[in-house]
């Protein structure tokens, strides 16, 4: 079992398709932006590429966490700078947490929890009644998380 980050392969498609709205300002049936969250893996997990869906297998248990994970919020607004859209998240925190996890699936539960994104922590991380905090990186055409070229 291995866990490789990456951008989902579905998540790129479903882009050209109109599935994920991360703005308001999207026109289709729903005016409001989609709701993304982040699950938590171990090691046993396989996300890679052709990750699809959202899904309770080898996601990970402890005190702290629920399946499903935690909703995200998309800060700041998307943007464009340099022929490259970006948009990031805050930061992931579960507190009072005492797990391991290995690496993450950023989902669009919104969406049929389709798949949008694969992180790996590089390892097993353990977090033992202290605070569990994914940083994403900053919003900008370098370096956000979600990034159109």
């Amino acid at each position: 079992m291995t866990i490789s980050q990456t951008t989902c392969d579905s998540y790129k498609t479903e882009l050209l398709l109109g599935i994920h709205a991360f703005g308001t300002t999207v026109v289709r049936a729903a005016t409001t932006a989609d709701v993304f969250k982040i699950a938590l893996y171990s090691s046993t997990a396989t996300l890679d590429s052709s990750t699809t869906v959202y899904s309770v297998t080898n996601e990970i248990t402890g005190t702290g966490y629920s399946a499903g994970g935690k909703i995200l919020t998309i800060s700041p607004a998307p943007a464009v700078s340099s022929n490259t859209a970006f948009l990031s998240f805050s930061s992931a925190i579960w507190t009072s947490a005492s797990f391991t996890a290995a690496g993450a699936l950023i989902y669009n539960s919104s969406q049929g929890d389709k798949a949008v994104a694969v992180l790996s922590f590089g390892g097993n991380k353990t977090v033992t009644s202290n605070s569990f905090t994914i940083v994403f990186p900053a919003a900008d055409y370098t370096n956000a998380i979600i990034r159109v070229e």
